[in-house]
């Protein structure tokens, strides 16, 4: 694979490498504006977050919230990944889908990508600063967990739960900007977002179990094996359970229920398509969670309203 080429969970014609400048094309790729889905999946707890609090006063989601959220989410998670790429970069470089990536190909330093880094946590800083006290401190508190999440891969099995929490901090911190206080409802949904993003992560890590063995990294695909449909069917199940539970305490309206039921349907088609020996299908479920992320935002937007 040459430089110039998608990487592999990249999709042939995405934006970046068809239309960015070339010499703008590597610092994309280590922010993986290249793959949108993982802004999607950042940036959704914290929509569902918003819609949530503002349901519980009856009103729609805050549009000004919802900008602040998608562009803090896609700086962090920019930030995120090149911070990862950072600590991993020997790793990836004997993982044939991670191999091509700017820091382990020689198109970026190191040093170069910790610039990266510092360039968009400032940015991010000065979204966070317009978002609320408890807001603000729950955004740098969310560093502790970003700074941890690669070294996970090398002491625990479970690297994907403690992506779960991180990925939906953002739920906790949309809600306390929407609300100005954290409440139980948020609480729930913010469990319930962490046993999501376990599914689709252990279904995203599908794509390198072989490459994995080698590498010596671990992951919870690797630890469930032929088990994973079934596991990830319990936590698409704990994740809709919880969903519902935090509905229920919000007193949210009806309306929520019929969207609720087209979240959980979509969870529980992904469990039942996924293969372990199928690597293309399994980036295709972990990508249409951007969906299912969206019907459950749409849902608790939705409960709002009381009829």
């Amino acid at each position: 694979m040459t430089a110039a080429s998608p990487l592999p969970d990249a999709a042939p014609a995405n934006w970046v490498d068809r239309r960015a400048p070339a010499w703008a094309r590597p610092w994309l790729r280590l922010g993986r504006f290249d793959r949108p889905a993982g802004v999607w999946l950042l940036m959704l707890p914290g929509w569902q977050g918003i819609a949530l609090a503002d349901a519980m006063r009856s009103r729609a989601p805050d549009l000004r919230l919802l900008a602040s959220m998608f562009v803090g989410a896609a700086l962090m998670r920019a930030a995120g990944c090149a911070y990862n790429d950072i600590v991993d970069r020997e790793v990836d470089a004997k993982v044939a889908r991670t191999a091509a990536r700017p820091i382990p190909a020689g198109e970026i330093s190191v040093r170069q990508a910790w610039a990266f880094v510092v360039g968009c946590c400032l940015v991010s800083l000065g979204v966070l600063l317009t978002l609320g006290l408890q807001a603000i401190v729950l955004g740098v508190a969310s560093l502790a967990l970003v700074a941890a999440y690669p070294f996970m891969k090398r002491i625990t099995w479970w690297p994907q739960a403690w992506l779960g929490l991180t990925f939906n901090w953002g739920a906790l911190l949309g809600f306390a900007a929407a609300m100005g206080t954290l409440e139980a409802p948020a609480l729930l949904l913010y469990f319930g977002g962490l046993f999501w993003t376990l599914g689709y992560d252990t279904i995203y890590a599908i794509q390198d179990l072989e490459d994995d063995a080698l590498a010596g990294v671990k992951s919870s695909a690797r630890r469930l094996g032929e088990k994973v449909p079934r596991a990830v069917a319990g936590f698409y199940a704990a994740a809709v359970g919880l969903a519902a539970l935090a509905a229920w305490s919000a007193g949210l309206g009806v309306l929520f229920a019929p969207l609720l039921a087209l979240y959980a349907t979509h969870l529980w088609l992904q469990s039942r398509r996924v293969r372990i020996d199928q690597p293309r299908l399994a980036l295709a479920l972990f990508k249409s969670n951007a969906l299912a992320g969206l019907l459950l935002f749409l849902a608790l937007a939705a409960g709002a309203v009381r009829l």
